[in-house]
């Protein structure tokens, strides 16, 4: 800009201009209905957002802010969905709470897509789903034969606590877990758990540590699969060449997003694909604060913990 009252309304080289704090309010606010304005023109991103330790803190309680930044994100024209371990079972029900109806979501760490349907009856508010009636399918499945990883792992961790996910989203377990979601889900012998197909392993033995998992699995070796430890010894087995990146890659594709138009974020060791395949492409992939070395260390950038509203930290500045 040269000359005229566009030059006189710049202060002079050099100096500060002062602006009234309810004036710095106003502008604040005019900046984010911008960044919400259908007329503004926006280049849409691909959000997967991984749940635990990322939108939810250890008690299942909701990381500060994430609501109303998910909205945030969504009005400002990006498809936000979720890539988790979690079950489909479980994870509907946070969609709800998170007030949440992507086209797809990406659940059992990748061997799982589900796929936007519907609604029931007549739901429809304002052309979009309305979260409470969406109604999904399972879009995308991925199962291995599960015999030979089972056996192997029960001849190391003969106390642990087995479940198993089948293709169309049952699940059977050995003991029952305080923090698992068992609807849909039948306890039986451990025998029962290899007679068919499943989407994913799940391994929990309270009496160690993550890292003595992480040290199992490098002993014992896992051929013919993909697996993810977590936390409080949790270990998560997928089929082979099978993550939440490959989900996400498939979600990308189906959408017609450019591979450089996507951000995830996540804490955890079964984020660490996601977060390769994300800055492979040019994209965005965040670690939480709280993650361990090694995860963080994978990301392109790391926001704060999810107990301090790390994840709605990110989402409000798009």
């Amino acid at each position: 800009m040269t000359g005229g009252a566009g030059e006189r309304s710049l202060p002079p080289t050099g100096s500060v201009e002062v602006t009234e704090p309810q004036r710095a309010a106003r502008i604040v606010d005019q900046i984010a209905e911008d960044a919400e304005n259908p007329a503004e023109p926006v280049r849409p991103l691909l959000i997967a957002l991984d749940v635990d330790g990322t939108l939810l803190l250890e008690d299942e309680t909701l990381s500060p802010g994430v609501v109303e930044a998910i909205a945030h994100a969504h009005r400002a024209g990006h498809e936000v969905m979720l890539a988790t371990g979690r079950a489909w079972e479980s994870t509907r029900g946070i969609q709800h709470v998170l007030e949440l109806a992507p086209e797809y979501a990406v659940c059992s760490n990748g061997a799982v897509i589900m796929k936007r349907v519907g609604t029931v009856g007549e739901a429809q508010a304002a052309g979009e789903a309305r979260v409470a009636d969406a109604v999904y399918e399972r879009f995308h499945v991925e199962t291995f034969d599960p015999t030979e990883v089972l056996e192997l792992l029960r001849e190391h961790l003969p106390h642990a606590r087995y479940m198993v996910e089948l293709a169309d989203g049952m699940r059977l377990y050995t003991e029952q877990m305080d923090d698992w979601n068992l609807v849909q889900a039948k306890r039986v012998p451990f025998e029962e758990l290899s007679a068919q197909p499943v989407c994913r392993i799940v391994v929990v033995s309270p009496e160690d540590t993550d890292r003595d998992f992480v040290d199992l699995v490098a002993r014992i070796g896992l051929n013919g699969v993909s697996y993810a430890v977590g936390w409080s010894a949790w270990l998560d087995i997928a089929p082979e060449g099978v993550d939440k990146s490959t989900a996400l890659e498939r979600v990308r594709t189906w959408l017609g997003v450019a591979p450089d138009r996507v951000l995830v974020m996540g804490d955890g060791r079964n984020d660490v694909g996601m977060f390769r395949w994300a800055l492979e492409h040019g994209g965005r992939a965040i670690a939480m604060g709280q993650g361990p070395d090694e995860v963080r260390i994978e990301a392109g950038e790391t926001t704060a913990s999810v107990h301090s509203g790390g994840a709605a930290d990110v989402l409000r500045r798009l």
